[in-house]
């Protein structure tokens, strides 16, 4: 009889015990917004924006500086005879703000090309600042004769970057792979270098 009591009292707890975590599976998700949204620990527990014009839910990025924004130029120049060029020359964003830009390319050319693009930045500090999430200049790419492209460059303008900079400059020098590439320009120094007669 003592047993069966035991076993009794061992059931009723288990069942006690299985009830509560299954509370506490349903509660967990309200108590860990709640919490996120009192210390602002996870931004994307904060929960979307209603907005009241449009009837929708808009996700509320807080990574994005709204205070801030820096003009983004575009250029392209290219070694061989193809067109490359942007479609936009300029473009305004926010810092934290995914942007997407589209450049066209065409073979002008009588035979297909295998070509890469080379970005370089303006002012040099904006490099480290700028980082692109799907770019052409990842890989190369061959053209048929004649074939003309698309192709988009997704970035962000890091929020760290100093508050000095309101323009930068992305700058892509498209040039066919295997082919000559251009020696690197050599800075004057001023200095005259005396040659020696018979060398």
């Amino acid at each position: 009889m003592k047993l069966w009591a035991n076993n009794a009292r061992l059931k009723s707890g288990l069942l006690a015990l299985a009830i509560a975590m299954f509370a506490f599976g349903y509660a967990i998700v309200p108590l860990y917004k709640a919490f996120c949204d009192a210390t602002g620990i996870n931004v994307i527990a904060q929960g979307d924006r209603y907005i009241e014009s449009s009837g929708d839910y808009q996700p509320l990025n807080t990574q994005v500086d709204l205070s801030r924004t820096i003009t983004v130029e575009f250029d392209a120049n290219s070694r061989g005879p193809w067109y490359f060029k942007p479609m936009q020359n300029s473009i305004q964003v926010h810092p934290g703000e995914l942007t997407v830009v589209v450049y066209e390319f065409k073979n002008l050319q009588k035979r297909s090309i295998t070509a890469q693009a080379i970005p370089s930045y303006a002012p040099e500090q904006a490099g480290p600042n700028f980082h692109k999430v799907e770019c052409f200049c990842f890989t190369e790419h061959t053209l048929a004769a004649g074939e003309k492209r698309s192709w988009p460059v997704a970035f962000v303008v890091d929020p760290k970057i100093s508050d000095d900079v309101k323009t930068i400059t992305l700058s892509y020098t498209f040039f066919e792979v295997g082919g000559k590439t251009p020696a690197a320009p050599v800075a004057d120094s001023g200095l005259v270098v005396p040659v020696k007669a018979g060398i």
